[in-house]
Order: structure tokens, then sequence, then C-alpha cells
């Protein structure tokens, strides 16, 4: 999907300064590209259970619940029988669901979908409600606008991705604004009228009425750990509910262990991926890989905002070795500790400093230099050095270069 919205904001307006002819107004036919893409998407599910058999690794489908620590009770599909498997080491890879609030909390609040209700739409909504200011919403809010729907994105502070570096919010939040995103600010969304598949009507704490056709919350996810067996066997959780693990991803209970979005930390397929090559080498693998482990410390991730936009932390020594520039996508990516971060943590042992080589100013991307100013896409590059010196000392240095286009 955001291939397609990356396309048709290049046809819009890249047309001209390109110097194509013959493009009128393209429009996205929504109802004949789903069908398209999630003939993909079963394609990929069909390779992966293929990949599974051609492994010899047992499939079983089904319900399952712990019984003990090295039992596993499961419901067959049609939901009558159940059998016992048992195991000497059990992992817990249940994933995450994103949140709606209860009805109780917001009312109408169940009228609206959530992420996985988007993939699911077979229109393309004239008018959307975009509640909720992390990647997932800032993501689906630009792909709604960049495909022409009319975009409302309602936040509860003044910027975007909260979580992120300073830079990061203060570059990425005007632009959606400039490219046609209507922004909310300071707004908590106290009810929403109306029928779902009909017109619905947002209220603001602010007392603003919003008419549209879809709501779709985005305000975070949350662990599959109901009614799986956790509390039956002891399994501590923390007070959001995500399984908590050691730096070996084992649980308080031996022989139960825990990856991906389960247990709370760093919420990405590829993290999810590392942590179970990591945990299958030290389970099964040679010595050699008895303390295998994944360091979370330095967790690369990216944002596909619609903006012309990177941002990048990096670990190592401050020799420019790792000092280099980005391609267009993904246009935000992170790694490692914010600015903010870097000063709780170290406070003056901080010292920010421009790392060469230099750039101009203003920096103008190759694709944007041939399209009108207003087209431009604002440009925000940070390297970041951080690390103790090559005497071992506890001083840490942030170095960072930083050009901007606005």
């Amino acid at each position: 999907m955001w291939h397609a919205a990356d396309l048709s904001e290049k046809l819009r307006h890249a047309a001209t300064g390109y110097h194509f002819t013959g493009i009128t107004s393209p429009k996205f036919d929504w109802a004949t590209f789903k069908p398209q893409r999630d003939a993909y998407i079963r394609k990929l599910n069909t390779i992966y259970e293929n990949n599974l058999s051609r492994e010899n690794v047992e499939y079983h489908s089904g319900f399952a619940k712990l019984i003990s620590s090295d039992t596993v009770q499961v419901t067959r599909p049609d939901g009558q029988s159940t059998y016992l498997l048992r195991a000497d080491n059990i992992c817990i890879a249940t994933g995450g669901r994103p949140t709606i609030p209860s009805d109780e909390i917001i009312p109408g609040a169940s009228k609206g979908i959530d992420s996985d209700g988007f993939f699911a739409l077979e229109e393309q909504p004239k008018r959307v409600a975009v509640i909720g200011a992390g990647y997932i919403a800032v993501e689906l809010a630009g792909v709604l606008n960049a495909l022409g729907s009319e975009t409302h994105l309602f936040i509860r502070g003044q910027k975007v991705l909260r979580t992120f570096d300073q830079d990061v919010q203060d570059t990425l939040t005007p632009w959606m604004e400039h490219t046609g995103v209507r922004m909310h600010k300071g707004t908590m969304v106290t009810r929403v009228e109306g029928d779902r598949g009909g017109p619905l009507t947002v209220h603001t704490s602010k007392g603003e009425k919003v008419t549209v056709d879809l709501v779709l919350w985005a305000i975070g996810r949350q662990a599959n750990t109901e009614g799986i067996g956790l509390e039956d066997v002891g399994v501590a959780m923390n007070d959001k509910r995500d399984i908590v693990v050691d730096e070996y991803q084992n649980t308080n209970v031996p022989g139960i262990v825990s990856i991906g979005d389960v247990q709370g930390k760093a919420l990405l397929t590829p993290v999810a991926i590392a942590a179970g090559r990591r945990l299958a080498n030290r389970l099964f693998g040679p010595e050699r890989f008895k303390e295998d482990k994944l360091d979370y410390a330095n967790v690369p991730t990216v944002v596909f905002a619609f903006v012309f936009f990177f941002f990048s932390f990096f670990g190592g020594l401050c020799d420019g070795s790792d000092f280099f520039f980005p391609f267009r996508h993904p246009t935000v990516g992170t790694v490692g500790l914010t600015e903010a971060q870097a000063r709780a943590k170290y406070g003056d042992a901080v010292k920010i400093c421009n790392v060469p080589p230099p750039m101009p100013s203003p920096f103008v991307p190759l694709f944007s230099s041939s399209l009108y100013l207003e087209n431009f896409r604002p440009i925000q590059i940070q390297s970041t050095v951080f690390f103790h010196d090559r005497r071992g000392s506890q001083r840490a240095y942030y170095v960072q270069t930083r050009r901007r286009r606005t």
C-alpha cells in the first residue's frame, strides 16, 4: 500500500517537473488492487507453510494452552476435541494485536476499525479519521492522504512520533500538514456517533465535530496473553500483560521462553526473527552458541512516512568510517538512543559536534531538484556516533551532522 501511495504522489507532483505528458488525473482503484495484494499475501503464507514441511517441522493447527511447564493442550479447529503435546522447551510467540478503546471508555469506539481492519477494506474511504500519533498512525494517514482520501489525524500532543528524537517530530509534523493531512492537535476523541459503514461523527475534547466515512484507531498494541494458561503455570507478566523475560528470552518458569511482540520489547518482525535464531542457537546449537542472545540496545527501526527524511544513530568509534548518506527508502530510520535519552543517561558527558564531510546547505535530493519548490520534501540528516573512547573511559560522546530543508 505504501508503494501504491508513493507512486500516486509521484504521478501527481513529478510529471510536470520531469516533463511527462499525457498524465492527467491518475486515480487509484482500491477495489481491484486489494484482491491482487491479498493473493500475494496468501502466496507468502503458502511459502512459509511449505518451508515448515521441507524442514520436517511438525505443524499443529488449533488453540494451544499451557497445562504445565512441559505440557501444552491443543484444541482442534472444530473446537470439540483436544490432545496434549509435551516438550522440554516451550516457546511462547503469540504476538500482539491492535488496541481499540472500549465503548465504556469512549462511547462508539467500536464503530471504528484498527490497522488489521485497514487491510480488510474492500473500498477506499473518501473521508477518514485516524486516531494516534505513533508510527502506524503516521504511516496509514500518509498512505490514505496520498491516495486521495480526506485524512484527519487526531493526536493528544502537538507532534507525531513522540517517542522519536525531537528532530524527527519537528520535521515530520509540519510536513504532514503541508501535504494535506488535517491535523487535530492536543485533542482527545470523546465519542463516535453514527452507524458503522455509514457516516460517523467524531467528537473531541475541544468541542470539534468531524464527519468521516471511517474511523481508524492506531493508539497502540497489546500482547496476546489471554486464555493461554500463563496464570495457571505461573508465568510472570508486567502491568501491560507482556510476558517478562530475561536477556536470554527465559521466563520465570524453567523450560518456558518467549520471543516477539508478546514479550513487549522492540515490536518488529525482524527482531523476533533475530531473537528466535539466537534462541535456537543457544538451545540446540553447538557449545560456542550456549551464551547466544539478542542485544536489544541498538535495534534499527524505520517509519514509512511521506517525507524525504532520514535520521540515524550509530554505535562505534568516531573515526568517520560509519558515516554515510542514505537513499530515498526508508523515509525515516533510527537506531540507538535519542539525543534526549543520551543526555538523560550521560548528562554532561554527552558531546555534540559536526562530523565530516561537510554537506552543502540547503541539501536538495536529486529527485526533488526538478520539482517546484512547494513540492520539495524536507531533508533531515543526522548521523550519530555514541561511544566510549579508545582508552576505555566512561565518557560518552554524541556526535552528529545536521542539515535541514524546510
